[in-house]
């Protein structure tokens, strides 16, 4: 009988195109190792494709080749197939029109009639035959890449990487390794069990970028003497440490370092139950100079300068005119139950989630209420 791995590497070698998701946008960790996987997978000979809905590259990720080739939303999954019966007509020409959003397809016989019983439609099977899902607590956490295309999830085998206690082995091989540090680590020991000589430099480099993000850089308290040495082996099959820790820790612009200012500055918290937070204001992002996409590293930074904090809420007003939320918790706390009242995203140790019709201190109040009753 084939183990996990044997199971695993059969699916890849018996499929066609190989479709790679991950949820957490803002998660360098889930990115690097989709990143890997893709060309481990083309180094197999075989096609595949990542999705992470709404994805950008950051920019200290930039730095990793074909990260830029990860998609927004899943395109192309099915073909529409005209069929024509032209046994007996044989065709002149075929020409179309699009006109108010309807699409003409003409077909002139060379003589004779084509009539609708010499057509047919059909749909291609699915661009897809195998999912492999990074950090995915369960299918719903991916949003609209799930939403918009279930059947496709019902219907193709999956493969689930995660390394968190919330995992709901949703897949038909799970591989969910909750004392690993990051999502990384997992995917680099299944791998290495498959044909580690495939691990070139930047497969190996993809794989420590996520291991050092997920970990800030070896100080979280999970790390451990293995950790360290699947590090070591990922440096000595090629991974080039000192490029990833330039590009994470030493790039950093002035707008960031204001913007995280701002968000210690503010930073609050209710020491009895471990819960601490800030919230970021349009003007906050002004007076800085910094967006969105400048916020990727501030959850990190708060939480690295809160060792005590059990749950870590960052709130921050969106270019939509709506609240956005980001929580992160420790073992003891479910970050998705935390918030099950603002229909979240994500996994158990962290969530993302919107409110709308609220301003920030609104917002601000009602989450952490919730989160006092809650934690309490």
């Amino acid at each position: 009988m084939l183990n996990t791995v044997e199971q695993f590497k059969k699916l890849i070698d018996s499929s066609r195109s190989v479709l790679i998701v991950f949820a957490n946008k803002n998660s360098e960790d889930c990115a690097a190792g989709a990143n890997a996987l893709k060309k481990y997978i083309k180094k197999m000979n075989k096609f595949s494709e990542i999705v992470a809905e709404d994805f950008k590259t950051p920019k200290q990720l930039s730095f990793l080749s074909e990260i830029e080739k990860i998609k927004p939303a899943i395109t192309n999954l099915q073909k529409m197939i005209i069929k024509v019966d032209i046994s007996r007509t044989k065709l002149e020409t075929i020409s179309y029109d699009v006109k108010d959003s309807t699409l003409s397809i003409f077909l002139t016989p060379k003589e004779g009639f084509i009539t609708k019983n010499d057509l047919r439609t059909a749909q291609s099977t699915y661009k897809y035959d195998l999912i492999i899902t990074i950090g995915v607590s369960d299918l719903e956490a991916l949003g609209q890449t799930f939403f918009n295309n279930t059947d496709l999830f019902y219907r193709t085998p999956i493969v689930n990487f995660d390394n968190h206690a919330g995992n709901e082995n949703f897949g038909q091989i799970n591989f969910n390794e909750i004392t690993a540090t990051s999502n990384c680590e997992v995917i680099f020991n299944t791998l290495t069990k498959i044909n580690e000589t495939l691990i070139d430099k930047d497969i190996a480099t993809s794989l420590l970028t996520g291991m050092i993000a997920q970990t800030k850089s070896f100080k979280t308290p999970n790390v451990t003497p293995y950790t360290l040495n699947l590090a070591s082996k990922l440096m000595n099959l090629g991974a080039d440490r000192e490029l990833i820790v330039q590009n994470l820790y030493r790039t950093k612009t002035l707008s960031i370092l204001k913007l995280w200012g701002q968000a210690l500055t503010k930073l609050q918290n209710i020491h009895d139950i471990g819960l601490f937070w800030t919230a970021i204001t349009i003007e906050d992002f002004n007076k800085a100079g910094a967006r969105e996409d400048d916020l990727k590293d501030i959850i990190g930074e708060l939480i690295s300068n809160s060792p005590e904090a059990k749950a870590v809420l960052l709130l921050y007003e969106n270019k939509d005119n709506e609240i956005s939320g980001i929580l992160n918790t420790e073992k003891e706390f479910d970050a998705m139950n935390l918030l099950q009242k603002f229909t979240p995203t994500g996994n158990r140790k962290q969530a993302n989630f919107k409110i709308s019709g609220k301003n920030i201190k609104q917002a601000e109040n009602e989450v952490i209420e919730e989160l006092k009753k809650k934690m309490k």
